[in-house]
């Protein structure tokens, strides 16, 4: 790869631009500032749902008497709803040619669950809030992702993804240290957080509602049908090379609720726990924008090869002990991982897509990694349950060296060679 300038136009697995993007100024533009507002719409919700997610698997454990099995197979399955829904929801915004109100109703329908997660007195209510939350955020995520895509520059898309993610992470451990805050002074009292939780979440509706303006579409288009067969052959072969790719790492990326119950095997009391996932989005949080800029200018496949690397000293160092330095270090580099690649797998489908078919590329992206996160999250709690959670993070670092093998295997040179 060249030392300066754009990132190599032979990128193998993402550097194929869709039609519709290839005429753009050379120098690279401001991003809009519907993509800013899209960035704190998605911190209010994540602060929302981190409040509560960060103590859901203690209060599952704890309160309501679940096994790690049953923890495991909670965050698979509500994982795995909402990253299947985004299917349909991205071929539902591609079909209509409006995103926005797609994603306001998911938004909205996440806000109305909060309250569920405070009233719960048994697994199953708390399993029905978590898959309809879920939900919600599957309705939201294909069309806001391809909205974030359809209103920033074509070359600045690495850094809009990048922001977005950055400011989602934001609220992803401002939600934790408020729960922590919480939690001591209402003296580990679970159900007054969860009700706290409903306010930034019904803000974050708000805020989209009047601070994001769909860009205008050409009228008379053709509405793709995203299951006719010449739609399918038009995403491509580098888009489903994408796909491939993402879902290896999705198997070696489970649940981030074993990172909760691995830092409550080292002691640390149960109202600090959440600062487990406070101190790995401070992490994302930082690496995500810079991240995302860098992904404009370097190969996409040698980036995502140090991500998984990176994962894979995560693992390992969450194996080897549960002493909270320990935690902290491996969860450290969890987050690290996250913010190298998220938002770089976010770019690398919108760059293989075709504009008219992002919403539909990103609910098949997602649908893929919604069944491996299924997978990943049940096999971690089997593990975890049957031989200690060590065998858990140890089987994430084998997943992660296949993910590794599978990037030289489809285009070697992409690493290797520049």
């Amino acid at each position: 790869m060249p030392a300066t300038g754009g990132r190599n136009t032979e990128e193998p697995l993402s550097g194929t631009r869709a039609p519709e993007d290839a005429a753009v100024s050379g120098g690279r533009q401001s991003l809009p500032g519907a993509v800013w507002v899209l960035g704190f719409v998605s911190l209010l919700m994540d602060a929302s749902s981190e409040m509560i997610h960060g103590l859901l698997p203690l209060f599952l454990f704890d309160v309501l008497g679940a096994s790690a099995f049953i923890v495991g197979l909670i965050e698979g399955l509500g994982e795995a709803t909402a990253l299947i829904v985004k299917v349909f929801s991205g071929t539902l915004s591609d079909y209509l040619g409006r995103r926005k109100w797609l994603a306001v109703s998911g938004y909205a329908l996440a806000a109305l669950t909060k309250p569920l997660f405070a009233i719960a007195s048994s697994i199953q209510l708390v399993l029905a809030a978590r898959l309809l939350d879920r939900v919600g955020k599957g309705i939201r995520g294909a069309p806001r992702d391809a909205l974030v895509a359809d209103l920033a520059p074509a070359n600045s898309r690495g850094a809009a993804f990048g922001l977005r993610q950055s400011l989602d992470t934001v609220g992803a451990f401002l939600g934790p240290l408020l729960a922590v805050v919480l939690m001591l002074l209402w003296h580990d009292h679970f159900r007054r957080v969860f009700w706290v939780a409903v306010i930034p979440a019904v803000l974050s509706v708000a805020l989209l509602v009047v601070g994001v303006r769909e860009p205008v579409r050409a009228a008379g288009g053709r509405r793709p049908n995203p299951f006719l067969k010449e739609n399918i052959e038009a995403l491509g072969p580098a888009y489903w090379r994408v796909v491939m790719i993402a879902t290896l790492c999705s198997l070696a990326r489970f649940s981030e609720a074993f990172l909760l119950l691995r830092a409550q095997q080292g002691g640390i009391p149960v109202a600090l726990v959440p600062l487990v996932m406070v101190a790995m989005n401070i992490v994302y949080s930082l690496c995500a924008y810079p991240f995302g800029k860098l992904s404009d200018r370097m190969s996409h496949t040698r980036l995502l090869a140090f991500g998984l690397v990176v994962l894979i000293g995560a693992d390992f160092v969450l194996a080897s002990g549960d002493h909270w330095p320990t935690v902290i270090a491996g969860v450290a580099l969890w987050g690290m991982h996250l913010g190298m690649t998220q938002g770089l797998f976010a770019t690398m489908v919108s760059e293989t897509a075709p504009a008219r078919l992002r919403g539909t590329a990103f609910g098949l992206y997602n649908l893929a990694g919604g069944g491996a996160m299924l997978l990943a999250s049940a096999a971690a709690g089997s593990l975890w349950s049957a031989f200690g959670a060590a065998y858990a993070f140890l089987a994430g670092a084998i997943f992660s060296l296949l993910a590794l093998f599978g990037i030289y295997l489809w285009r070697p040179r992409a690493i290797a060679g520049r």
